[in-house]
């Protein structure tokens, strides 16, 4: 038998009305994993399908993408989190799925009983991390395909342009993205459709989320484009970077310019490899 849907047991599904409410705890409680985001949760909501819930003290959100079975997100809120993990799994029992709290980051890993429940690594879905000073300069041997690949492209097009993402350009970045899809044959792939859509929902209510993004021009075209917000105030997450495969080092160009340009002033810059688990009741629970 499937699970019940998330929202028929009273769980609000997340819109873009929910920003105020959702962005208060993720501002009282900044997380370090890259999801925890109102951006990302309401960009991706037509794949995942997030609800959510004020529970006490906490926040609570649980997903549920087609063709895979609910879990939840960890809770955002103060102190123990073990009673909020077990009301997260009470939730997906009573909906018929298996208890599981996937995305949770070792910040909040240390906030829950050891002996309540199950950690295992989820190398899959853990996040990059970076330095920012290191992603603006690429100094170093680590760096130094990258810093070719940027080189090259600089020399090849000595007039490219970097702008940051306003509402004017919206509409360029669209025009790329559309143009990207179709020579990646998005509608062929679930995953690269559901980025599309994801992109779209962002760039259509740019201004009405906490995003920022810049983008390369060459010849007065969009070329590449990246999208990123503020995740705590030491870390800034990258949603979205996309390039032209046909211009080569476009992808280290535009990754380089978009730290240089955005996030000089935070120390970190996480993309989608900080270490992330699921929590399944386990022990004394």
């Amino acid at each position: 038998m499937s699970p019940a849907p998330l929202d028929s047991l009273g769980l609000k599904p997340l819109e873009l009305a929910d920003k105020q409410a959702i962005s208060a705890f993720l501002r009282a409680h900044p997380p370090q994993t890259s999801e925890l985001t109102f951006t990302n949760l309401f960009m991706w909501r037509g794949h995942y399908q997030p609800v959510w819930r004020v529970w006490g003290e906490h926040l609570l959100i649980w997903a549920q993408p087609p063709g895979h079975e609910p879990f939840a997100l960890p809770p955002i809120g103060p102190g123990d989190l073990t009673p909020a993990c077990r009301e997260l799994c009470r939730v997906l029992e009573q909906a018929g799925a298996a208890p599981s709290i996937q995305r949770v980051g070792g910040d909040l890993l240390e906030r829950v009983d050891q002996t309540a429940f199950v950690a295992s690594l989820d190398r899959d879905q853990s996040d990059y991390v970076y330095l920012s000073a290191e992603l603006i300069a690429l100094a170093g041997n680590r760096f130094h395909k990258k810093k070719n690949h940027l080189n090259k492209f600089r020399k090849a097009y000595p007039g490219h342009e970097y702008r940051p993402l306003d509402a004017d350009l919206v509409a360029q970045v669209l025009a790329m993205q559309e143009d990207w899809c179709t020579l990646r044959d998005c509608a062929s792939d679930l995953s690269l459709a559901n980025e599309d859509q994801a992109i779209y929902e962002a760039l259509s209510n740019f201004g009405a989320l906490d995003f920022v993004g810049g983008a390369v021009l060459v010849e007065g075209r969009v070329e590449a484009f990246s999208l990123g917000e503020a995740l705590n105030p030491e870390t800034a997450v990258i949603h979205i970077e996309k390039a032209n495969p046909a211009l080569p080092g476009l992808y280290a160009a535009i990754n380089q310019r978009f730290a240089a340009e955005a996030w000089a002033g935070f120390t970190y810059i996480t993309h989608h490899l900080v270490d992330k688990y699921t929590l399944t009741p386990g022990g004394d629970s």
